[in-house]
């Protein structure tokens, strides 16, 4: 197993703040990622109520528009393969799924039954551009940010596993840290995990002195760019 230059701790204190405070945070730790590395198209989440979800990657691709063409027992090697693949993880994973059909959605890999043994396999949740099912019915704390809502399983299947894949935009490697909640989703480098709290206080610490100054009774335009001024001047 490689090794991380971070903690399953690092990542569960992650999972404290929503996935557009890390994205701020990433600014100021990683200014060139500002402008790619994460999704860009809405997405649904099962739960708006769950915390957000943080873990490695485990990155796949399914179909669901027409049968996947193979014998059974090759379909059947695949997906316990899959299995084997979600549970060999260091730390909690979160499940990566690209939908390569033309219409993304149009069968539902996710629901009573998969949200259960993704959750026994270590993973808090998913992330496709794929659809879901059975929101009512979904594993405890499992969250799934999925593309649409769809009720059948059309022809879904997987397609490979352990690949290169890109969500809504968001491209996602094997065990890439990805974030993410109701908003969407967002990958940070290793080697920003450990700066991330830093630089969150500090876009708090900056924004908290505009902020401050809307709520109050003496705001004014002049004052406005006063703040803006010395917020820049908080390090």
């Amino acid at each position: 197993m490689s090794s991380y230059p971070f903690t399953a701790a690092d990542l569960e204190a992650l999972r404290a703040w929503d996935t557009p405070t890390i994205c701020n945070a990433l600014e100021l730790v990683v200014p060139e990622r500002r402008g790619h590395g994460f999704t860009v198209r809405p997405m649904v989440a099962a739960d708006v109520t769950l915390k957000p979800i943080c873990g490695l990657a485990r990155t796949g691709t399914l179909r669901a528009a027409a049968p996947s063409g193979r014998p059974a027992a090759e379909d059947h090697t695949i997906r316990t393969g899959w299995y084997e693949y979600v549970a060999d993880a260091a730390m909690p994973t979160v499940v990566t799924l690209q939908d390569l059909d033309d219409t993304p959605g149009t069968g539902a890999f996710w629901g009573e039954v998969h949200s259960a043994v993704h959750k026994a396999l270590g993973a808090q949740g998913c992330v496709t551009n794929g659809s879901f099912r059975d929101i009512d019915a979904l594993a405890p704390e499992f969250q799934i940010i999925g593309g649409v809502v769809n009720p059948s399983h059309a022809y879904v299947h997987l397609v490979a596993y352990r690949q290169d894949i890109s969500i809504h935009g968001m491209n996602v490697n094997h065990d890439d840290v990805v974030h993410a909640d109701r908003h969407g989703a967002v990958v940070i480098p290793h080697h920003a995990v450990k700066k991330m709290l830093a630089a969150i206080d500090l876009g708090a610490r900056r924004e908290k002195v505009i902020l401050d100054l809307c709520a109050s009774p003496d705001f004014s335009v002049e004052k406005l760019k006063a703040a803006l001024t010395a917020s820049k001047e908080i390090h």
